[in-house]
């Protein structure tokens, strides 16, 4: 990343952006224009035989690459199970892959990202997980805001004892344009309730994490 905002937007104000840009939303006839332009202003012809289609197809991939503004957290981590037979320990999914796009260039960024939660009284389902990942990725995004979002997200719709999250990630805005430092990773952590108030969870987090299969 070439800059750092100066300060992370709220969850709900970034949700008040997104409802707002939707409603002055570009029809698909707009956004294929937008494309044409970019096109020929990179210095290309759209109108070779390679690229007649471009539009379309990019605009289409943008519907499933930024998927995640039609969806919201309350809706997917609505349903949690309170059968969870005394447990109360770390619930920890690791190594969730995903890919998002720089907010700052629109390039990609992937990695991994792995999150814990401390049950208080009721469980998600494990794919639930993974999917909130997916759905706040599938934004233009800094990794710190999405590391934070993560968190939030669980910490607000299950009400756990504490959350915690980490990702590791490759920004191509690095390794493909500016500095071109291929191969340099950078890693956020958010954690809320017990993960943040106690060390020993940290560390028992951080640990957990790094064992071997």
């Amino acid at each position: 990343m070439d800059a750092i905002s100066p300060k992370i937007e709220p969850e709900k104000n970034r949700e008040t952006l997104t409802s707002n840009a939707g409603q002055n939303r570009p029809s698909r006839e707009e956004a294929e224009k937008a494309v044409h332009t970019l096109l020929r202003w990179i210095g290309d012809d759209p109108e070779r035989e390679g690229l007649l289609d471009t539009p379309a197809r990019v605009v289409k991939a943008y519907e499933e690459l930024y998927s995640g503004y039609s969806k919201s957290a309350e809706e997917m981590l609505g349903r949690t199970f309170d059968e969870v037979a005394g447990y109360d320990d770390i619930v920890l999914v690791k190594s969730i892959p995903f890919h998002t796009h720089c907010e700052h260039h629109m390039v990609p960024v992937t990695g991994h990202a792995h999150v814990a939660y401390l049950p208080n009284g009721t469980v998600l389902g494990l794919s639930k997980i993974a999917r909130v990942v997916d759905l706040f990725a599938r934004r233009l995004q800094t990794q710190e805001s999405l590391t934070a979002q993560i968190a939030a997200a669980i910490q607000d719709n299950l009400d756990p004892k504490g959350v915690a999250v980490m990702i590791e990630a490759e920004h191509m805005c690095m390794s493909m344009r500016g500095i071109e430092k291929q191969g340099s990773t950078t890693m956020t952590t958010t954690f809320t309730g017990a993960f943040k108030n106690d060390p020993d969870e940290q560390v028992r987090f951080m640990t957990m994490i790094r064992m071997s299969a």
